[in-house]
């Protein structure tokens, strides 16, 4: 059973933001492809290319924050600003498979 705290939190979350987060994960999808393919074609290699990965990340969590949450994520997310800071496993791995695809030595 849940307690009324979680239940009071529950009932802060209107339902048609929680349906439109399905463009979240489209828009983070697509900036690892792009950060991705930058780091291939840049050639970076190491830690280099996860800095920007995770450059990536912050600056699409920093942006949707911004503009689409206008400063408030946890009305829009359960997670709050950590919701929408994980880049999540999927964009990582399409990162990296990305990254490799357009790598030029």
């Amino acid at each position: 059973m849940a307690t009324p705290s979680e239940n009071i939190a529950a009932q802060l979350i209107y339902a048609p933001n929680v349906l439109a987060n399905s463009s979240l994960s489209t828009t983070k999808f697509l900036s690892a492809c792009f950060a991705g393919a930058a780091a291939g074609i840049l050639g970076l290699e190491n830690w280099a290319g996860f800095i920007l990965f995770l450059a990536s990340t912050l600056l699409t969590g920093g942006f949707l924050h911004a503009v689409n949450c206008k400063g408030k994520p946890s009305k829009y997310f359960q997670g709050g600003v950590l919701e929408l800071l994980n880049p999540g496993q999927d964009n990582a791995f399409t990162f990296v498979l990305v990254w490799t695809l357009f790598y030029v030595p």
